[in-house]
């Protein structure tokens, strides 16, 4: 039998103003796993790149190796070259090195880091009269940095990280640029080193290189580069970084470039991970309103990071999601659950389904902006994982909403929907169904319609559901379903003596 296990999920609701004794003893006990902000919709680590800003006359020089080679460097000639004392025969180890690190499965990281030669090309970062064997020394330590944490602490370990935070002032834009996509690979490997950039002064460095003037494409990278810088909650970046780098990400934020914005965003999402404390770091900026207004972006990747910050923002404290309400999200909210893209009908019901926990007043406000509607169409076509969200959501309206509220809820044909979810093969959702039942039955106890909502129950098929249920091999769906069957229809035989006018209320 599974083990029940309290909920990392409800930690992710807000509470507010209500007893959290009650809120745990009407809770069944479960074991739901969150949803992830760190995904592999977002890359973290990059090789291969393609500068932006490199030089034509540069280009040429760095492609000299083709000129004296028919055919790829071997190793051997590798070590030998970066090894010389003659600069020609360093650079052109460089770019072979670099070259050979940029294939993707069978690239010999290892090979080059046991010979020795990482030492070699972070003592080339610092030959400022020598920028072409600056610049391919720093490609090949990026594309090193780029492979398992092992090569990356390599990198770090051989004193990478104060080299290129040097090279970021360099008037060489590209040789910069390089140095901003290395620095992004050893943020992007976790928590340990993304501190350690933070502590050597990185990111005034990165923002520093941020003006009126800077190409497009540096900006890409130098985004990418600082949403690495915000990754992670175990730890959370310091604040103290949080608060430096917010003013240059909202300025970013409002370019027109999708790259750049989508980075910003994916950024944001994760800086807003996390308590509400840190989420109010994120909502004082003022760029809720800007997140919510790219809900209607036409490209998803920048409407997916979006809605995962308005999500985070959402899950905060009661002002924290009113902001976001106040920004027009409910608006946006029918036409993201209505979304061709499935991922995007499922973060939509999760942000909603955090709304939904929150107090009858913001409760109301789904229901004015007409939002059961799509979410009970969610419930009953989306994909699974929607299907999912939109049960918490269900749930949560009929935990925190008034009488009024949950009837129409149920005329919505939310109730038809979740029972006719029962029969799914996922003991979670199985169980926040039973508990949205049970919390309809709290409902009906008040307003006096425990009987009619009984007879709706068994006229929607529910009640051989729920007698299904007592054979579960989930010792906690068996007990969910027991309880709800010994509590409502087994005393005093209700279900016989119901009327019609009695279940009239919780009729569609």
């Amino acid at each position: 039998m599974a083990t029940a296990c309290t909920g990392q999920r409800l930690s992710k609701f807000k509470n507010k103003g209500r007893d959290p004794a009650k809120l745990r003893d009407k809770r069944i006990a479960m074991c739901v796993s969150l949803r992830k902000a760190h995904k592999n919709d977002h890359i973290m680590k990059r090789r291969n790149i393609t500068l932006s800003s490199l030089p034509d006359e540069e280009a040429l020089y760095s492609d000299l190796s083709s000129q004296d080679q028919s055919s790829p460097a071997s190793l051997e000639d590798v070590i030998r070259d970066v090894n010389s004392d003659c600069r020609l025969s360093q650079i052109r180890g460089c770019q072979a090195a670099r070259k050979l690190l940029s294939v993707e499965h069978s690239s010999p990281m290892k090979e080059i880091i046991d010979a020795g030669l990482l030492a070699r090309f972070v003592a080339f970062l610092s030959m400022e009269d020598e920028p072409t064997l600056q610049f391919e020394a720093a490609w090949a330590l990026t594309n090193v940095a780029s492979g398992t944490s092992w090569h990356t602490k390599q990198v770090v370990d051989h004193g990478a990280v104060p080299a290129f935070i040097a090279l970021l002032s360099s008037p060489m834009l590209h040789i910069s640029e390089q140095a901003i996509w290395a620095i992004g690979n050893i943020a992007g490997d976790g928590p340990i080193y993304r501190d350690v950039l933070i502590e050597c002064n990185a990111i005034p460095a990165l923002l520093a290189r941020i003006s009126p003037d800077t190409p497009i494409g540096f900006l890409r990278n130098l985004a990418w580069t600082l949403s690495n810088l915000c990754r992670n909650k175990n730890p959370y970046p310091p604040i103290s970084a949080v608060q430096q780098m917010l003013p240059s990400l909202v300025l970013l934020l409002h370019l027109n470039d999708k790259d750049v914005v989508s980075e910003v965003c994916w950024a944001v999402s994760h800086l807003s991970d996390g308590e509400n404390d840190r989420i109010e770091v994120v909502v004082r900026t003022g760029i809720v309103p800007r997140l919510v207004e790219l809900l209607n972006h036409d490209d998803t990747c920048v409407m997916t990071p979006a809605l995962r910050s308005i999500g985070n923002i959402v899950s905060g404290s009661d002002t924290q999601t009113q902001t976001v309400i106040d920004a027009g999200l409910l608006d946006i909210m029918p036409k993201l659950l209505r979304h061709s893209k499935p991922g995007v009908q499922k973060e939509a019901a999760w942000a909603l389904s955090n709304i939904a926990a929150g107090p009858s007043k913001q409760i109301q406000q789904l229901i004015n902006c007409g939002l059961f509607p799509p979410l009970v169409d969610l419930l009953r076509s989306g994909d699974f994982r929607s299907q999912r969200e939109a049960v918490w959501a269900v749930t949560n309206v009929t935990s925190g909403g008034t009488v009024a509220q949950i009837i129409l809820l149920v005329r919505s044909g939310a109730l038809e929907a979740i029972v006719n979810l029962l029969q799914v093969r996922d003991p979670k959702v199985v169980l926040v169904i039973l508990d949205a039942i049970h919390n309809l039955f709290l409902a009906a106890e008040r307003s006096g319609e425990t009987r009619g909502l009984c007879h709706l129950i068994e006229e929607l098929g529910a009640l051989d559901r729920i007698e299904t249920l007592q054979h579960h091999e989930n010792q906690a769906v068996y007990e969910a379903a027991h309880n709800l069957l010994e509590k409502y229809t087994n005393s005093n035989e209700v279900l016989a003596d119901s009327t019609d006018d009695a279940m009239e209320t919780f009729r569609f």
